[in-house]
């Protein structure tokens, strides 16, 4: 009997990828569509026959609780956040949670950079205000932070794969790089070459850009929030690619008002799709004179590209089946909270 994967808070415009991919490897897949932001419905005979359960979504968690999948052996989150999957009641039940982190690093890396260009090199103020008025706007003074980035430094908040990647390619601009991860074993500064600092606060103090490569957790949610920015160096540019709750979206919006954070550029929000009608939002949507040429969006679109897509797709239903296949725990994100069955 082939294995049976249940698909659920499916995203993708068509399914054909999967299913050549599940059917390569002797597998069958139910898949169930995320329809209007809310999560996938799933019927009780489905949840009761899928040995592995995949979620695609960022935002929606996974539709019933781990009871509802009996033979359910290994969950995975389709992307690198699995904020969305309770490991620790997976775990209870000695059920493995996956991830995919090593699809987008890349995309990630250089989208993060392109915002901080975008902002820093006047991208952004410079394309806004010529789409207006090509005459009258030709010149350079309508950039509102234009900066040096040589001899900058440049703040990674999580240095992992993503946030190494993207601390390489401000270092190519000459930038000096600082980063604080209390979960990088010591001697990972010597390794990398960058500088370490133990606090938050005390990485902030020194940064003129600060990049968020972080998980979600208990302990990052709201990480960037009014404490953090009252102590960070005026002027300061935040860029966020990694979750939207680590930035407060209010203290960003009161920190850029004051002028204590000079611009910000984010790729993901507290909640998506954005919320017309927070206050950050709507003087950016409405092109408030103080935030323009100031901050930027983009549609938690980081990790995107046809390679990076075809990658994620591909190894999601890979995992699984290795685990199915082998017991592999190649990528497990609940490892300590386990229980043998």
């Amino acid at each position: 009997m082939s294995r049976r994967l249940l698909l659920v808070n499916f995203l993708h415009a068509s399914d054909a990828f999967e299913r050549e991919v599940a059917a390569a490897h002797g597998a069958y897949v139910d898949i169930l569509r995320s329809v209007g932001g809310r999560p996938s419905e799933v019927p009780a005979d489905l949840a009761a026959q899928a040995e592995g359960l995949i979620s695609y979504s960022a935002v929606q968690p996974v539709p019933l609780p781990p009871e509802a999948f009996p033979r359910v052996r290994c969950v995975l989150r389709s992307g690198v956040g699995h904020d969305t999957i309770d490991g620790a009641a997976w775990g209870a039940r000695g059920v493995p949670v996956f991830n995919v982190p090593d699809y987008g690093t890349s995309e990630v890396a250089d989208h993060a950079i392109a915002l901080m260009l975008a902002l820093t090199r006047g991208v952004v103020a410079y394309h806004d205000a010529l789409r207006r008025d090509p005459r009258q706007h030709w010149t350079y003074t309508v950039a509102p932070d234009v900066r040096r980035l040589r001899t900058a430094t440049f703040g990674v908040i999580g240095l992992g794969r993503i946030g190494l990647a993207a601390a390489r390619r401000a270092q190519a601009f000459g930038m000096d790089v600082v980063f604080f991860d209390p979960y990088q074993p010591s001697g990972f500064e010597i390794a990398t070459g960058f500088r370490r600092v133990r606090s938050l606060h005390a990485l902030l103090q020194q940064c003129d850009v600060v990049s968020v490569h972080a998980p979600l957790s208990a302990e990052t949610q709201g990480m960037l929030g009014a404490e953090a920015f009252a102590a960070a160096k005026r002027g300061l540019v935040v860029v966020n690619t990694a979750r939207g709750p680590i930035v407060d979206l209010d203290a960003l919006h009161e920190a850029l008002k004051s002028g204590q954070v000079a611009a910000a550029a984010l790729d993901v929000l507290p909640r998506e799709p954005a919320d017309p009608q927070h206050p950050l939002i709507r003087a950016f949507v409405e092109r408030e004179p103080w935030l323009e040429g100031r901050f930027t969006l983009s549609p938690h679109a980081a990790f995107h590209s046809p390679a990076a897509n075809d990658d994620l797709r591909r190894k999601t239903i890979e995992t699984v089946l290795d685990h199915l296949e082998t017991g592999s725990l190649q990528n497990c994100v609940n490892r300590h909270q386990l229980v043998p069955r």
